[in-house]
């Protein structure tokens, strides 16, 4: 086992994705690179179709009153969350642009309501608006950036959005570290900063640790 690795997680883990760290002999620092704070929703309607592109989005709105028929999301996480809160998905994609794909391929004459946060990306409503698909946003939830400076240098660093390495960014650097980024738009940002990039085969935290044990495992 490689005792001296030590990488830095921008989300405060499970004891599960701890245990997957550690049974590897990796060290780790964690810490919470963004913090979310819910904004209060209502609707006196029902919503036909809901695009949600994180859980965060989906947690925002799951004590509503409104109801909702048809849910289009983006990773298994997201799609969970809305089948365990009793919500019908009928599609699911990879990433936002994916997702915007589908819709323009097969839902063109539909309307669309995209629960959202306050720092979204552009992709998924730039593809939308861009084939005159309605859409209307509703910011459901604010990313707050909790910026924190490290005295030190690891050697990967775990990312897991787009504002996570905008925070971390803000106090350090990333130098010689691995960045470990959990699908591609968070990548495209790492790429700002590094070309040491290795992206997760899944959008899942999980994943995440699983490539930065793989890799470390093979510097042993």
């Amino acid at each position: 086992m490689n005792t001296n690795t030590t990488i830095l997680s921008t989300k405060k883990l499970s004891t599960a994705q701890r245990e997957l760290l550690l049974n590897a002999g990796i060290g780790f620092v964690e810490y919470n690179a963004i913090e979310i704070e819910f904004v209060d929703v209502h609707f006196n309607r029902e919503i036909k179709n809901a695009i949600f592109t994180s859980k965060n989005a989906v947690k925002s709105i799951q004590y509503s009153a409104f109801s909702i028929q048809n849910c289009f999301c983006v990773g298994e996480n997201t799609r969970k969350l809305l089948e365990e809160n009793g919500q019908k998905v009928v599609e699911i994609a990879q990433n936002a642009s994916e997702l915007g794909k589908i819709i323009t391929n097969n839902y063109s004459n539909e309307q669309f309501y995209f629960f959202c946060g306050n720092l979204r990306r552009d992709e998924l409503p730039s593809i939308l608006k861009n084939n005159n698909i309605q859409l209307q946003e509703v910011e459901v939830y604010k990313t707050l950036i909790k910026s924190k400076k490290f005295d030190r240098s690891f050697d990967g660093i775990l990312f897991f959005s787009p504002s996570g390495i905008q925070s971390y960014i803000a106090d350090n650097t990333i130098g010689e570290s691995v960045a470990f980024c959990i699908g591609n738009t968070t990548a495209s940002e790492a790429k700002k900063y590094t070309d040491d990039i290795i992206v997760a085969n899944k959008p899942t935290v999980e994943n995440v640790i699983v490539q930065a044990v793989k890799y470390f495992d093979k510097r042993i």
